[in-house]
């Protein structure tokens, strides 16, 4: 027998999956995901992207050469609409996902629902000192 709160979890997972569904999130996220050639650009781009910021890391000077392509590979990249699509649908999902464990974690800190000035960004909470009440 799940407890209230599982309950309570399994209909805000519901309501989650209708709401990437309604808002055609989930479409963009397959529609990219049904395109290799996409898929393969957005991949080798990461990976580009993810060598310069090693080497960057590394204190490697990195060469304008190395710069431009990655650049121009970024570039191409937001021309394809496919891909556009899919970064605006991955963004929908992080903002939705943080905006849930937002007003979780304030719930379960300030021991009551979170009210607007509670969900600012830069506010922790009443009594913080922050808010100059």
């Amino acid at each position: 027998m799940p407890t209230k709160v599982e309950s309570k979890t399994t209909e805000l997972c519901e309501a989650i999956l209708e709401e990437l569904n309604s808002g055609g999130i989930r479409k963009q996220m397959d529609t990219f995901m049904a395109d290799s050639s996409t898929r393969g650009q957005y991949e080798a781009l990461m990976s580009k992207g993810q060598s310069l910021q090693e080497k960057q890391h590394n204190g490697q000077k990195l060469e304008p050469a190395e710069i431009a392509d990655f650049e121009s590979d970024r570039d191409a990249l937001l021309k394809n609409p496919v891909a556009t699509s899919f970064l605006d649908a991955q963004e929908a999902m992080h903002t939705l996902e943080k905006s849930i464990k937002r007003k979780i974690s304030k719930t379960i800190e300030l021991g009551r629902l979170p009210g607007p000035e509670d969900l600012e960004e830069g506010s922790c909470g009443h009594g913080c000192g922050c808010h100059g009440h």
